[in-house]
């Protein structure tokens, strides 16, 4: 009898996004090619070597329910962001680099290789989506950057603006800040997203430019990026500085590690009433497991 070994990402065909699907949404792509080129989406096929093993989530649900605390507390807030204004863009590279400097976010897309990767993202909340990404990988900011080798960590740095609302809240430790250690930042899987569902990223999803990591939970994958700093230090990050108790530097995913409020085992599919199991590192421990591998002292999943 011959013995099948499924991956942790792997999940039954049933469920899997059907073709007719997945080829109709790529046809809409033609009518929407000048967005696409600005946000350097531009007919990007998707990326094979990372299959998410799950059916997208629907673009409605993806793009209304988000959490944008400079916006809003309430996951309502798709509406109130759309006063964002995303150009012109500017991203700062700052700290530990060659040469300190400010680029356009439109140059910056001209120096990298626009891809479309589906990645699974899970929320610290228990809540789940599967999203068509574009973007580049994030070794591509590293070549640009050029950090000098004693720089260890990126801290990345959201926007501040007026139309934001919650910024408002003094309790909040602003601006909203996050960090990954240099090695994380250079995996094949971190990822800069410039762009969802074949579009220019939308200012609740934190467009124009935002960072995604698909193994950490969400709070670590810092929108609407403004500046990145490279750093010898690590840096204290947003929901560490409000509850350090409840949330650590690395983040990563872990049904085994509950929050200290609420179980991890399991993670709700936005746009439907269905509960799957969570799994190690969000299902692509075979990427990344062994970053952590000389770190298993420290507090590595929440």
């Amino acid at each position: 009898m011959r013995i099948i070994r499924r991956r942790g990402w792997e999940i039954a065909e049933s469920q899997v996004t059907p073709e007719a699907a997945v080829l109709n949404r790529r046809s809409l792509l033609g009518g929407t090619a000048a967005l696409l080129a600005a946000s350097g989406a531009a007919e990007a096929a998707p990326n094979p070597k990372y299959p998410a093993g799950r059916a997208l989530t629907e673009e409605k649900y993806a793009t209304t329910y988000n959490n944008y605390y400079e916006f809003s507390e309430s996951k309502n807030l798709w509406r109130q962001a759309q006063a964002l204004k995303t150009s012109p863009w500017t991203i700062e590279l700052a700290g530990m680099v060659k040469q300190p400097r400010k680029i356009a976010y439109e140059d910056l897309l001209k120096q990298v290789s626009v891809e479309e990767r589906i990645y699974r993202h899970r929320c610290v909340e228990a809540w789940a989506m599967t999203v068509p990404w574009t973007g580049f990988q994030m070794t591509e900011l590293l070549k640009l950057a050029e950090p000098l080798g004693s720089a260890k960590y990126l801290a990345f740095e959201t926007v501040q603006d007026k139309s934001m609302d919650g910024l408002n809240e003094p309790l909040y430790p602003w601006p909203y800040v996050d960090g990954l250690a240099i090695d994380e930042a250079a995996n094949e899987l971190a990822f800069i997203t410039t762009g969802m569902y074949g579009k220019p990223l939308p200012p609740q999803n934190g467009g124009p430019i935002r960072m995604t990591t698909p193994w950490k939970y969400g709070f670590k994958q810092v929108k609407s990026i403004v500046k990145v700093t490279f750093t010898d230090k690590r840096p204290r990050c947003f929901w560490q500085d409000i509850n350090a108790s409840e949330y650590g530097f690395w983040a990563n995913v872990n049904p085994d590690v509950p929050h200290p409020r609420w179980s991890q085992a399991h993670e709700r599919l936005l746009g439907s009433n269905e509960t799957v199991p969570t799994t190690i590192y969000n299902g692509y421990g075979d990427f990344v497991a062994s970053l952590y591998s000389d770190r298993k002292s420290e507090k590595l999943f929440m």
